[in-house]
């Protein structure tokens, strides 16, 4: 067996479960969960409808093996996307790579730029999402977790990482919007993370799969669009994005990478072996959803109200704002993390994912000790009636 699998840690939600192991809920609440955050908002028919229509069409069926780099007519979509959400234009040939999942690529791609040969380290936020410590760490990696700043609505703190470990560094797992903060990067610290690749060489993987469900007027700023805005190319920088959260899609495990085109023909040579190839009728529908606004501005809208209705009533009773982006609420509990959610599991039956299952002890310290994400993906009376529970089942500990 490879050695390194025995240095993967239990996922949040293997933690989750065996935290709730013997706890019997209350019966008199019917089950609400805030622990994943896989989006309850129905999917629109127009992409369910490409989907069955691919299946009975000649080259989008499933008679044939499809090819890894995708269909022109999908990367093309994704081109066109990047054109009317960023205002920039790239070449759908050699920019552009269609993956099953922004997850799928997240891992794969920390195979593909990692060189074993060679002591490496990956940094990445912390809290975070765990892929980007197992893919770190199954390549052969070391990850360094940078702390997010509470005080900066939960921006992370490059400048903690010391020179030494920049040096070493490799990759650099970027997640903006955050996961679970919601924290949106600004020009500024792109600037500062570009000129730290440009002295250490190190490649960035800026995960942007929340970036479409945001609340104020101007969208998120994307790692392509920064570099751009900065008047610099895209050197040892690939984006990745998802229709799960755009398009409330995550059963079809679509969506797209694009930047480094040198990088991303050894990323594409590398998945060629992998067997990371789309089916054709599931590049039909993504290419119905990446061709479609409208539903993407009523999704956004949905989450919008739902946040509107949901934070200033939890604000009553914990430590919670609203993100900039996202579809988590990152809020502060009062004494132990786990606890608090196992307690609520019992006695309210709404679950939510202890901020420290989402973290790593650095520095001493767990920067996500003491705080819960919340998974507000349901619609919006089911999210309010969690809330009122937790603000009772906070209440009641007075």
């Amino acid at each position: 067996m490879n050695p390194l699998l025995s240095r993967l840690q239990p996922y949040p939600f293997e933690r989750l479960r065996q935290l709730f192991a013997g706890v019997t809920p209350d019966p008199r609440h019917r089950a609400i969960s805030l622990g994943i955050g896989e989006p309850k908002h129905p999917t629109p028919a127009f992409i369910k409808q490409a989907l069955v229509q691919a299946l009975d069409t000649p080259g989008s069926d499933l008679a044939g093996y499809p090819p890894t780099a995708g269909s022109p007519a999908l990367r093309e979509a994704c081109a066109r996307w990047l054109q009317r959400r960023y205002g920039m234009a790239v070449d759908a040939a050699t920019l552009v790579l269609p993956v099953n999942g922004s997850r799928e690529a997240l891992f794969s791609f920390a195979q593909t730029v990692i060189d074993p040969t060679r002591p490496a380290v990956v940094v990445c936020p912390n809290p975070f999402y765990q892929i980007y410590e197992g893919a770190a760490l199954l390549a052969g990696a070391q990850p360094h977790y940078a702390p997010s700043d509470p005080q900066r609505n939960f921006a992370v703190d490059w400048d903690s990482v010391p020179a030494a470990v920049w040096a070493r560094t490799q990759l650099l797992f970027v997640c903006s919007p955050g996961n679970p903060t919601g924290a949106v990067m600004p020009l500024a610290e792109w600037k500062k993370l570009f000129e730290l690749s440009d002295r250490h060489g190190f490649a960035i993987a800026s995960d942007e799969c929340y970036s479409e469900i945001y609340f104020q007027g101007e969208p998120p700023l994307g790692g392509l669009e920064a570099a751009r805005q900065l008047g610099r190319g895209f050197d040892r920088l690939v984006a990745f994005t998802s229709l799960s959260k755009r398009s409330n899609v995550p059963g079809m495990r679509s969506g797209f990478v694009a930047g480094d085109a040198a990088i991303l023909k050894q990323f594409l040579l590398y998945r060629t072996y992998h067997g990371a190839a789309m089916s054709p009728a599931v590049q039909a529908a993504s290419i119905a959803a990446w061709n479609d606004e409208a539903h993407v501005e009523a999704n956004r809208d949905m989450y919008r109200q739902k946040f509107a209705q949901v934070q200033p009533l939890l604000s009553q009773v914990l430590d919670v704002r609203l993100p900039d982006a996202g579809f988590y609420l990152w809020a502060g509990v009062q004494g132990s993390d786990t606890a608090f959610a196992r307690e609520l599991l019992a006695q309210y039956n709404v679950t939510v994912l202890p901020g420290s299952y989402l973290a790593r002890e650095s520095e001493g310290r767990n920067p996500g000790t003491g705080r819960v994400r919340m998974a507000l993906v349901a619609d919006t009376a089911e999210c309010l009636e969690a809330a009122r529970r937790i603000v009772q089942f906070v209440q009641s500990k007075k």
